[in-house]
């Protein structure tokens, strides 16, 4: 390959535009990383061939827009829905023929996701609300330690004082009750830790977590595994991964009740986006519930402590999981609907976090 060419290359594989080119027979010649990932394909499984042989559970209006650029002008449509496994996907979508340098006719198909905006401003709500609530939760325990701190020592007081057992045990409820009261302050507060870092594979941890769970709920809950083996190993502290994922599949046993199905699935990600910082690589781990949903009326607050949707929790594992994933540079989002929940957790490969190369800032539009 030229020089020119590489560098050609080069570029497009590292923009945030999905782009495919097109022969003047309509055959993928190039698609880059991010078409990959947008449209859900691999470019070594479609260079050469037709669009119509996988472009259309896409949509047939791109196909169209290909065939009718091939004879005419750029083309510009607005609006397409990319329909794949992941979920639909809206794109504006522009198609120019050009000439390459040996006069060879070619169609450049270039799709801008317009959802990617909403997207990233999703994500940005949830690191904020994070961030605000672990700030409130700080604050909250501050003043709720000193005075029971003060509670339990003068009735460790009193009871040295009293002869009678039957007023003994008014002072040890209270004690009992003061200890308890400090172990949910001190887990609506998460990790007291800083994460010890090294090289985790992704799916030891999901092994872990699915051994674990197994064990718990018995044979009436299954758990399926749909692993990409590719994926590198990630730098990461591998218990607080762990306890992370655990806490959000142990959720999902408890929403299945007597029998249903969890699913472990794990891609990579080209060119993530996490608030305002773009990442070239992340590992893309989906734990999906056939269950009957998270209601909506907690669906936007569904991170923040003492929110839950059942009765057999205190509503913290979701807060908790998403402090430990924010602490590696992540962040988990959640869609649902009855019959399927899917968590979705993205932590970024290849640095340390904390570590800013790997990442690149983007600008705010």
């Amino acid at each position: 390959m030229k020089p020119l060419a590489l560098l050609t290359t080069s570029v497009l594989d590292n923009l945030a535009s999905a782009v495919v080119v097109f022969d003047r027979d309509l055959r993928v010649c190039y698609m880059n990383q991010m078409a990959e990932m947008l449209l859900a394909v691999s470019a070594k499984h479609v260079v050469g061939e037709l669009p119509t042989s996988w472009m259309v559970c896409h949509g047939e209006a791109i196909v169209d827009l290909v065939k009718a650029a091939g004879i005419g002008s750029p083309i510009t449509k607005r609006g397409v829905v990319l329909r794949h496994e992941r979920g639909d996907v809206t794109v504006d979508c522009t198609v120019t023929p050009i000439l390459d340098e040996d006069g060879s006719q070619l169609i450049i198909v270039e799709l801008q996701q317009v959802d990617r905006h909403l997207r990233i401003s999703r994500e940005e709500r949830l690191i904020t609300q994070q961030a605000l609530s672990r700030d409130v939760v700080r604050g909250l325990a501050h003043e709720i330690k000193n005075p029971l701190g003060g509670l339990r020592g003068a009735a460790q007081l009193l009871e040295s004082e009293l002869d009678s057992d039957e007023l003994k045990e008014y002072t040890h409820i209270i004690i009992q009750e003061a200890d308890r009261l400090q172990e949910l302050v001190n887990r609506m507060l998460g990790p007291n830790r800083r994460p010890s870092y090294a090289p985790v594979n992704i799916h030891h941890v999901l092994e872990r977590v699915r051994s674990l769970v197994l064990a718990e709920s018995g044979e009436h809950i299954v758990i399926n595994r749909d692993y990409d083996p590719s994926i590198p190993e990630l730098i990461a502290d591998s218990d607080q991964l762990i306890q992370a994922v655990l806490n959000i599949v142990r959720n999902a046993t408890r929403a299945l009740g007597e029998a249903g199905t969890v699913t472990l699935r794990t891609r990579i990600q080209r060119q993530l986006t996490i608030g305002n910082e773009r990442y070239r690589l992340a590992a893309h781990i989906e734990i999906v519930d056939n269950g009957p949903g998270i209601p909506p009326e907690i669906a936007d607050t569904l991170f923040l402590p003492m929110v839950t949707a059942g009765t057999g929790g205190m509503g913290l594992g979701l807060s908790i999981a998403q402090s430990l994933i924010n602490q590696h540079k992540g962040l988990i989002e959640c869609s649902s609907h009855p019959g399927e929940t899917v968590f979705t957790i993205y932590l970024p490969l290849g640095e340390e976090p904390g570590n800013d190369r790997g990442k690149e800032t983007v600008p705010r539009d």
